[in-house]
C-alpha cells in the first residue's frame, strides 16, 4: 500500500521515530538527491558518508520541471537540473510546494560497497550503466545511443554503448534512458544539461530478439529520450 507522501514526511509524520541518517542543510539538495538515488554526505566533523536507494514510498513521481515549465515560471530550455535547482533558490516561498508536488519519496541507507548499486545489486560505473524500464529493456542488455545535439548541450558525451545495469521510479516506457556519469564538478555539468532525444539500438541474441516484435515492446519504434544523473545515483530529474 503507498506510504505517506512527501507532504506528511516533510511535516513530521515520521517524526521521534529515530530513522535519521543525517540532516541536510538545504532542502533542494536532499530533493534531488532523492532524484538521483545515492550521493555523498558530508558531515560537519569532516567525515564523508555514502547513502543510497534504500526504499520509496509507493507514491508516483512527477517531474517538477515540467510543472515549472506548464505554469510559466521557467523557459523549457531552462528546464535543466540547474536550472531548476536555481529557481527553487531563488523563490524558497514557493519552493516547498513545488517539491511537494512530487509525492514520491526515497529512503537510504548507509553503503560500504564500493559503488552506489544498481538494479542487479552490482555497483554502476561512470560513462557505462545505464537506467532502463526492465518492462521493455532487459537489464544486463547492451543500449547503442545516438543522440541529436541540438536538444541538449551535452548529447554528444552520451553516444556510444551502455549496459542496462539500473531501473527508477521516473524511467518509464520503451523510449526513456538515464544515464549515470558519477561523482563531482564535472559529472554534474554533464548530467544536468543532459535531456535529448535520438535513438537507442538494444543489442540481443538473435534468438531474443525475434520474439519482441509484438506486444508493449513494439511501441520501442518511437522517439527515444536520454537524460542524465550524476551526484552517485543514476536517477532521472
Amino acid at each position: 500500500m503507498p506510504y505517506y507522501t512527501r507532504a506528511e514526511i516533510n511535516k513530521g509524520v515520521l517524526d521521534n521515530r529515530h530513522l535519521e541518517i543525517a540532516w541536510a542543510v538545504d532542502p533542494v539538495a536532499l530533493f534531488f538527491l532523492q532524484i538521483q538515488g545515492s550521493g555523498r554526505l558530508n558531515l560537519e566533523d569532516g567525515r564523508v558518508i555514502r547513502i543510497g536507494y534504500a526504499n520509496q514510498n509507493g507514491r508516483e513521481y512527477t517531474a517538477i520541471g515540467r510543472l515549472l515549465v506548464d505554469k510559466g515560471v521557467i523557459e523549457k530550455g531552462h528546464a535543466t537540473m540547474a536550472g531548476i535547482v536555481e529557481w527553487l533558490h531563488n523563490h524558497p516561498d514557493q519552493a516547498p510546494s513545488i517539491m511537494e508536488s512530487n509525492k514520491s519519496y526515497v529512503f537510504f541507507r548507509e553503503l560500504k560497497e564500493t559503488g552506489p548499486l544498481g538494479a542487479l545489486s552490482v555497483p554502476v560505473t561512470s560513462q557505462i550503466s545505464l537506467a532502463v524500464d526492465p518492462s521493455y529493456t532487459p537489464l544486463g542488455a547492451p543500449v547503442f545511443l545516438m543522440l541529436d545535439s541540438k536538444h541538449g548541450g551535452n548529447a554528444a558525451f552520451a553516444n556510444g554503448l551502455w549496459i542496462a545495469q539500473d531501473k527508477g521510479g521516473a524511467i518509464k516506457g520503451a523510449n526513456r534512458f538515464d544515464s549515470y556519469w558519477g561523482y563531482g564538478d564535472k559529472a554534474e555539468h554533464i548530467a544536468g544539461g543532459l535531456a535529448s532525444h535520438g535513438s537507442a539500438w538494444l543489442l540481443l541474441p538473435k534468438g531474443v530478439a525475434a520474439g519482441l516484435g509484438s506486444g508493449k515492446n513494439g511501441k520501442a519504434q518511437r522517439e527515444t529520450k536520454i537524460s542524465a544523473g550524476s551526484g552517485e545515483g543514476n536517477k532521472s530529474a
